[in-house]
């Protein structure tokens, strides 16, 4: 920025000054967070300047969290804002019924509401067998870039084998905030949500699938970062192309020129032998690709499938053709269930509705993956501001009932998360020794190992039970 020389110096001060706060100002209506998928926060230069102990409470709220309520519940909530009373239920339910979370010595367990009382019995039989034990954890942001998912998939794996991260899209604006894979190129692929527009037939698990739409080459190469994630010996590329396609797959030995026919079913090609890179390439318009798989042909896979922003309602609408389809390629023994951040609001105590939908979406996945069992993890603690302190939101301890009677009524299984984490106040606890973020919702990845271990211990009490 150049000024006229004919202004005085003094002006020209107050000149640059004025152009640079009228551009702060700017920034603070962008929505520099949307844009970023949440990576860096919004600009607010009044906030920024207000001393945060004269802020109202309203304001601290805010800053606290910020996750947006799943659209989908906006009726949910304006039914349970009108101060129904929590005890009312509709004809033909039962009521929601608190219990103690259950405890073996200083551990909190996996509570059981199988028919049978069967716990973890597809992955116990899965490991017994030698095969591939694959667990699907599918959430929302709390998972993101997967921290506490990749912590438990390495324990899982030193104490039964298997090496790799399992499941990665095909394509990540954000590639460097998940350590566990170096992932980088496929920009030509276009992503498709299970909140937004798409075609049913190609919607599964995963909640995203993308289309062919440039010429792209999708890289993972290994890390170190966990002792599991160097190498793996399978890598599998799962894709749809109703015509005809060219793909090159490349790993450390090997590179496979091939052509597909065209075809309406799923498709997989797995490339076998121990590699630290895998490599997807094609020019051919409309591929659908629903990403790959880096496992090994024994031992646990355990596939992080985070969507932000979801709260799991969307589960109840997968395409159950497709599904039976891609069962051939990958099947699940364990399906964890990690949602209720976006669902939980601090002037709602009745989920009663959102229970009901969670029964609908356990209902669908058992007739989706009939060999699999569905474990529901409670909500993790979250912070709310009062007055000057911060403890744990009220309302977090209603959604826990709620998931837990959601476990009870579809018979599957339910693991307390914020009783792990220390019960009430624990985020405050867990901000404190630096295992969580200051919105006193999210983990970072010291917490996401902390909580990892928790949960570990549960499934191997109960595999071994």
């Amino acid at each position: 920025m150049k000024l006229s020389g004919n202004i005085p110096p003094h002006w020209r001060i107050v000149i640059i000054i004025t152009l640079v706060v009228a551009a702060l100002i700017g920034l603070s209506y962008a929505p520099i967070s949307k844009w970023t998928g949440g990576r860096l926060s919004d600009i607010n230069i009044i906030s920024d300047l207000v001393d945060i102990e004269h802020e109202s409470d309203t304001a601290d709220d805010n800053m606290l969290a910020q996750e947006e309520l799943d659209p989908l519940l906006e009726q949910d909530l304006e039914i349970d804002t009108r101060q129904i009373d929590t005890s009312a239920v509709a004809e033909g339910d039962t009521p929601i019924i608190a219990i103690q979370p259950s405890r073996q010595g200083n551990d909190v367990v996996i509570e059981d509401y199988t028919p049978g009382g069967y716990g973890l019995v597809n992955l116990r039989n899965a490991i017994a067998a030698g095969r591939v034990a694959h667990i699907a954890m599918v959430g929302d942001s709390y998972i993101e870039g997967d921290i506490f998912a990749q912590d438990l998939r390495d324990l899982m794996q030193q104490n039964y084998g298997g090496h790799g991260v399992g499941y990665v899209n095909m394509y990540s604006e954000f590639p460097g905030f998940r350590r566990s894979i170096r992932q980088s190129g496929g920009s030509g692929w276009k992503e498709f949500k299970a909140n937004g527009k798409y075609e049913s037939r190609y919607m599964g698990i995963t909640q995203h699938y993308y289309q062919l739409r440039d010429a792209t080459e999708s890289i993972y190469k290994g890390t170190d970062a966990l002792s599991r994630t160097g190498s793996w010996n399978r890598s599998t590329f799962v894709f749809s192309s109703p015509s005809d396609a060219d793909i090159v797959l490349t790993t450390s030995t090997d590179t496979l020129s091939l052509h597909i026919t065209g075809s309406p079913l799923p498709q997989a090609v797995t490339v076998p032998g121990k590699t630290s890179i895998f490599k997807v390439k094609s020019s051919s318009p409309s591929l659908i690709g629903y990403g790959v798989w880096l496992t090994d042909s024994t031992g646990v896979s355990l596939d992080c499938m985070s969507s932000r922003g979801f709260s799991g309602v969307t589960l109840s609408a997968l395409n159950s053709d497709l599904t039976s389809q891609l069962r051939r390629h990958i099947d699940y023994s364990l399906i964890i269930l990690e949602f209720g951040i976006n669902a939980v609001s601090a002037k709602q105590t009745n989920y009663s509705s959102y229970a009901n939908k969670m029964v609908r979406v356990i209902n669908h996945l058992q007739a989706c993956y009939p060999g699999a069992d569905i474990l529901i993890l409670g909500i993790g603690d979250r912070g709310q501001k009062r007055g000057s302190e911060v403890h744990s939101m009220q309302a977090v301890g209603h959604m826990i009932d709620a998931q837990r009677e959601a476990a009870r009524k579809a018979h599957c299984l339910f693991w307390d998360t914020r009783e792990a984490m220390g019960g009430e106040d624990a985020i405050v606890t867990w901000v404190a020794n630096g295992w969580a973020n200051k919105d006193y919702v999210h983990l970072n990845h010291k917490g996401g190992n902390q909580l990892a271990e928790h949960l570990y211990k549960a499934i191997v009490i109960n595999i071994d039970k």
